[in-house]
């Protein structure tokens, strides 16, 4: 054996066999690594050039407190994120907690008693449902009197252009389009496709607000949807924009005035962004961003060797190991519970943080079946770093993401494999 393959073996159980077979995949992929490389080049000078053009400043690096009035840091982090965005405006702030967290400003802020919300990708994530008040919750948007109305894709991956034109009406003020696939076997649409559908609605109804909920997505490519259309563009700092350092926070990009109206309804009407202390968490912001493209390729290159190995063992992946990437989602079919649930231990094994941690499927708030989730992250909840999820229901699907770094996301997945092989679920 040479020195890696006793290192593999002794460290982290890795048989010769599990490694030869991974590393073949590996090497099948060599050019699709390259390309990944091309995009993350140009948006490290994108972000870099967004910086230099704000003159950022270690004066930004301080903390602020109360009111948070005047925080030179937080109005230039924002200037940073509207320029990368290409938007009018941003909002970037510690006190948005997830993604979901963000999209419900934007949408509260934005909505009013008796306007409509149009889905054009069909249901949206889960925890979104109970914001819409399609699965009821307390102080959901339909108990302020806002409808809602979706249109099914066709198939898994076509707009219903037809089916679209038909929904929108005069109540249709906001359409809501998800880029990632969620908890759905669906790929997840690109930002020109994103473009397209925003340029046929637009067609049907001018000023009619259009809203990308963007998680997942951020330096995946080297544009983003505020580029093709979107007036506002949300996500999580804890998941692709954070690049790993971000301990929390969110984003909503877009139109100036439709960001307004999303920052008086975080804060306070006539407050809006004036107000908000960071409380010293500014530097991790900025250098998170700084880092974020480099930690997206590390989550494409982890993402797409799954899809690779998984691929070769007969699994459902989607997307394959040959198609586009939208976001850095990898969605593996194992079409029974011990297997998934195997494939998730093994994710949590090799994590730096909890790898002692067996996880278990549990009942999670926002879920209406028990959820298998493997994170060992540094920042809970953390989806740009490896992890693993999914609900136990057939056909048993697999939603693993993220990676700090590719050399954690390859051995990420080593581990898994030889996990499932030491379960007797597969056999190589």
């Amino acid at each position: 054996m040479n020195d890696l393959e006793t290192f593999m073996l002794e460290k982290f159980g890795i048989s010769k066999k599990v490694l030869d077979f991974c590393l073949e995949q590996e090497k099948a992929i060599a050019s699709s690594f390259a390309e990944i490389d091309r995009i993350t080049e140009y948006n490290q000078y994108k972000v870099l050039a967004a910086m230099q053009k704000n003159r950022l400043s270690d004066v930004h690096f301080a903390a602020t407190t109360g009111y948070g009035y005047n925080d030179l840091g937080r109005d230039t982090l924002e200037e940073i994120y509207a320029d990368v965005f290409e938007a009018e405006s941003a909002l970037v702030r510690p006190q948005l907690i997830s993604g979901t967290h963000a999209l419900t400003v934007a949408l509260a802020g934005n909505l009013r008693p008796g306007d409509e919300l149009l889905s054009p990708v069909g249901a949206p994530y889960d925890t979104l449902q109970g914001v819409i008040g399609i699965r009821p919750e307390d102080g959901s948007l339909a108990e302020y009197g806002i409808t809602y109305r979706q249109v099914d894709l066709i198939g898994e991956d076509q707009f219903d252009y037809e089916g679209i034109r038909n929904a929108m009406n005069d109540k249709t003020k906001l359409v809501t389009i998800q880029r990632s696939k969620g908890y759905e076997w669906r790929k997840s649409f690109t930002v020109e496709e994103i473009g397209q559908l925003i340029s046929f609605i637009k067609s049907i109804k001018p000023d009619v607000i259009c809203m990308v909920d963007n998680c997942y997505g951020e330096f995946v490519e080297t544009i983003e949807p505020s580029q093709v259309g979107a007036d506002l563009v949300v996500g999580s700092l804890i998941k692709n924009p954070g690049g790993g350092l971000a301990p929390i926070g969110g984003y909503i990009v877009g139109k100036k005035e439709y960001v307004e109206h999303a920052a008086n309804r975080l804060t306070a009407p006539g407050l809006g962004k004036e107000v908000g202390a960071t409380l010293g968490v500014t530097p991790s912001l900025i250098q998170g961003l700084f880092q974020a493209p480099q930690v997206v390729n590390g989550s494409l290159k982890t993402a797409l060797f799954a899809a690779k190995v998984y691929d070769a063992l007969g699994f459902g992946v989607l997307p394959t190991p040959q198609e586009k990437r939208a976001d850095i989602v990898q969605l593996i079919r194992f079409g029974a519970a011990d297997k998934m649930i195997s494939f998730c231990k093994g994710i949590q094994k090799a994590a730096p943080v909890d790898s002692y941690v067996v996880p278990e499927p549990w009942d999670m708030p926002g879920y209406d079946v028990p959820v298998i989730m493997a994170a060992g992250a540094f920042v809970q909840g953390s989806s740009i770093e490896l992890s693993a999820d999914g609900p136990i229901k057939p056909p048993y699907n697999v939603y693993m993401q993220g990676g700090l770094s590719w050399h954690h996301g390859k051995i990420g997945i080593l581990v898994s494999l030889q996990t499932m092989v030491d379960d007797g679920v597969i056999t190589l």
